[in-house]
């Protein structure tokens, strides 16, 4: 699910719980003590504190190419009695204090965009249950949607099988150059000819309905993220969170760019399996990589996020198991 407040757009890992402790397994020991939504919530009604208990605890990321946002920390829940929704995210001030301080305070927000755009978030979205009370009309047509995303990702999944890096990693630099603006969108000309560029033309129907989706706003415009995502795909919040944790151990600063001289201090490619076998030296492989991923980057001396996580992406549509991806991420980074 995807939450958007006025400003920023979440990517919701959901997590049913009776309890407020951050998953034990997904958080930082130094977060797993404490709680939040414990004590005296004030309501506006004769609401006690044990009816607001009744909710559900999620994950959740800001979808952003910005390095210092897409690697913060959040937590969150959603109170079924009145549909609201609270954020918090974890702070460190210092080498030793950490505070939870609030993301998004608690209230009833709507979606931003998509085909709910103006609604009020509902139980279905957070959690699947069997029997969610919601708009069938809009049920069907967000499967619709997720149908003909679908369709178009299966033409290309060949095309993109063995070139997915070069591929993900040049497109995102490609759409970076077109926008001049800098605000992340471009126009139907610009995407058609994109797809032209790296031979992954689709049929005129397919994308005809596809730019339908995407074109929420009806300016003729599409966010080239949102266009990425809905043609070619994304890997998993799985496989997201350990790209992510790769990104924040080159980010110590955490300033939303990695200095290449960084990368290649921290990269480790002794545990390759081409080293290993001995066909190629640490060396070799280090270099190799660091060249690949250079190329996608619009400076010649530092990586953002966004471009890590291109490289990552095009990887991720090479590898079909889970924890494949995850342990040829996890070897070279020490994570």
């Amino acid at each position: 699910a995807v939450i958007s407040d006025p400003e920023q757009n979440l990517a919701i890992e959901q997590k049913e719980s009776d309890h407020i402790l951050p998953d034990s397994k997904m958080t930082p020991l130094r977060f797993r003590k404490r709680t939040l939504h414990e004590t005296k919530i004030r309501t506006h009604s004769t609401l006690t504190e044990n009816v607001l208990s009744h909710k559900l605890q999620f994950d959740g990321r800001i979808m952003s190419r910005n390095g210092r946002d897409a690697c913060r920390e959040l937590i969150g829940f959603f109170f079924t009695h009145d549909q609201s929704l609270t954020i918090y995210e974890y702070r460190q001030f210092g080498k030793n204090r950490t505070i939870v301080l609030p993301f998004i305070q608690k209230s009833i927000y709507s979606h931003q965009c998509g085909r709910r755009k103006g609604k009020q978030y509902r139980l279905g979205d957070f959690y699947v249950t069997a029997s969610m009370d919601q708009e069938d009309d809009i049920v069907i047509q967000e499967t619709n949607d997720r149908l003909v995303f679908k369709a178009i990702q299966d033409v290309l999944k060949e095309k993109l099988h063995k070139r997915g890096v070069r591929i993900l990693t040049g497109l995102g630099k490609y759409f970076q150059q077109l926008d001049k603006e800098g605000n992340g969108l471009l126009d139907k000309a610009d995407f058609k000819e994109a797809l032209k560029v790296f031979h992954l033309e689709v049929s005129e129907k397919d994308f005809e309905s596809a730019w339908l989706i995407l074109d929420d706003h009806g300016n003729g415009k599409a966010d080239y993220g949102e266009f990425k995502r809905g043609i070619i795909g994304e890997m998993n919040e799985y496989r997201k969170s350990y790209v992510r944790k790769a990104f924040m151990k080159l980010d110590f600063n955490k300033t939303g760019s990695v200095p290449i001289t960084n990368i290649r201090k921290c990269y480790c490619a002794k545990k390759h399996s081409q080293v290993i076998s001995g066909h190629s030296t640490e060396e070799e492989i280090k270099s190799s990589f660091l060249e690949t991923l250079k190329v996608a980057c619009s400076k010649s001396d530092e990586v953002s996020y966004g471009e890590f996580e291109d490289y990552y992406e095009g990887l991720s549509i090479e590898i079909i198991d889970d924890e494949d991806f995850v342990t040829i991420l996890r070897t070279p980074w020490g994570i």
